[in-house]
């Protein structure tokens, strides 16, 4: 077997041709966009490189010549230095069932990763924010993969502990019927808010996307403000971010709970794009834009990604969580375009929001991992700190 730099086209497209082996026989399984993954891995596009990340690429070929594997290993220098170990990254990994093979590409890793200091690797993740490539899927294979999260084999798993990969910790996602009546105590929460007329919980049609993102990123500061390595969100951050959702945006699922005229609480949410992706064969090249746009206005997406939920501190548990869930029970239930919904992942060292999650009536819907490898296999392991 033999380990390649990505360095030109032709490494390149090698790795991004890899999956489609991998899963070919997977009904359920949607490619990530090409493109998507040229952002992560472009100093142009991904900001991390010019505040001293680094990143790398391999494929990996058999005796015969034919990709078998691939992986990346970065160094993220917002999070390398969190916690008690100088911390890389490895992601991106497609493997066929082979743990020499894997091993071979977890040893690539860990030995880049090690020369420039690191302790440990954590992995599969992502070379930039959790919301997407993140995780090893360890359940429900029934359903294919939500955008933009990790979807793999069952076999990954083993590849992952066999090599001495441990859980640092587990993301769950959640799932919930759009038509199920939300509990009796959702609705009377609704209703005593509902009676003072300085509440208001609406939708964003109508609405400028400007001062949405600003309304967005209020909430955000208030709601996680305080945490350990907290960053507050900076306007021009949530222009950005709002800048980038507008394409998939339906205003009629994405919501606000107000106080006085001022944010207190949102549920953002989009329509699941890979119903739409799976239909552009992983590049959104010209045909495939195109494809997306026929789709989207059809309206083949039937199903909602809940991608942030969020409550200011001094309003959490006073019942603007159940407020949002009503109203959009009594908005998009009626419009009938949507049948459930998936929340993106929470991991256990939140408690508190899994208890808000499981508190909207959803159920467990899907299981992922995200593993610590660390290079002194005689250092007590420490699972990721439960946030407070």
């Amino acid at each position: 077997m033999k380990l390649i730099p990505v360095t030109d086209r032709k490494t390149r497209d090698a790795f991004h041709a890899l999956p489609f082996r991998i899963y070919r026989d997977d009904p359920h399984w949607v490619p990530h966009l090409m493109q998507d993954i040229e952002k992560v891995f472009s100093p142009e596009s991904n900001k991390l490189f010019a505040e001293g990340g680094e990143a790398i690429r391999w494929i990996l070929s058999d005796e015969h010549g034919q990709v078998i594997g691939r992986v990346a290993a970065f160094i993220n220098p917002r999070t390398s230095e969190l916690g008690n170990l100088r911390t890389g990254g490895m992601g991106f990994f497609d493997c066929i069932n082979d743990p020499k093979a894997s091993a071979l590409l977890f040893d690539a890793c860990r030995d880049w990763l090690s020369e420039r200091n690191a302790e440990a690797m954590d992995g599969p993740i992502n070379f930039g924010d959790r919301d997407r490539f993140w995780g090893c899927q360890v359940s429900n294979w029934e359903e294919g993969p939500i955008y933009p999260m990790n979807y793999n084999p069952p076999y990954y798993q083993h590849l992952f502990e066999a090599y001495g990969f441990e859980v640092y910790f587990r993301q769950f996602m959640y799932w919930r019927s759009v038509r199920e009546k939300a509990q009796a105590i959702f609705h009377r929460k609704y209703n005593q808010l509902k009676g003072d007329p300085a509440f208001n919980v609406r939708n964003i049609r109508g609405m400028d996307l400007k001062q949405v993102a600003e309304d967005f990123r209020t909430v955000y500061n208030a709601a996680w403000g305080g945490h350990s390595h907290f960053k507050e969100m900076s306007s021009q951050a949530a222009q950005k971010i709002m800048k980038a959702l507008a394409p998939a945006l339906d205003p009629d699922i994405v919501i606000f709970a107000y106080y006085e005229n001022k944010p207190i609480g949102f549920y953002v949410s989009l329509p699941e794009l890979n119903q739409i992706f799976r239909h552009v064969n992983g590049n959104l090249n010209l045909w495939g834009k195109l494809k997306y746009l026929w789709h989207k206005k059809r309206r083949t997406a039937n199903r909602m990604t809940g991608i942030v939920f969020g409550v200011v501190r001094e309003w959490q548990g006073k019942g603007v969580e159940a407020a949002m869930i009503v109203f959009a029970e009594e908005t998009i239930v009626k419009a009938g375009i949507y049948h459930d919904t998936v929340l993106t992942w929470i991991g256990d060292f939140n408690p508190k929001m899994i208890k808000v999650a499981e508190n909207l009536g959803t159920t467990l819907w899907r299981t992922l991992h995200t593993y610590r490898y660390q290079f002194d296999r005689n250092r007590p392991f420490e699972r990721a700190p439960v946030v407070e």
